[in-house]
């Protein structure tokens, strides 16, 4: 990926977390939720909706609700987050589960 933004006028990206549940099909049985953070870049709302739902689908989720979206406005200090964070600003999905 090159050095230029993806985003028209050369802005710097947005980064989105979205954070809800999903849901992994395990031997044709549904499993319990899993908590999901996600964070990516996109240049708007319903792109970010999209792309976390492709990511999360991509890892083997069958189902996801998404209950809030937000933008990060700075580096956060956890480092989970802030590796995530970096993988978003490279053009990944991150996706951080928390489980049982």
């Amino acid at each position: 990926m090159s050095d230029e933004s993806i985003f028209d006028g050369g802005d710097a990206p947005v980064v989105y977390i979205i954070l809800g549940q999903a849901r992994e099909e395990t031997d044709g049985e549904p499993a319990p939720d899993v908590a999901v953070n996600i964070l990516l870049c996109a240049p708007d709302e319903d792109s970010a909706v999209r792309a976390a739902l492709e990511a999360l689908a991509g890892q083997g989720f069958v189902e996801a609700e998404l209950d809030r979206i937000g933008v990060l406005t700075e580096v956060p200090e956890d480092a989970t987050f802030e590796s995530a964070y970096s993988d978003a600003l490279a053009g990944e999905v991150a996706v951080i589960t928390y489980r049982d």
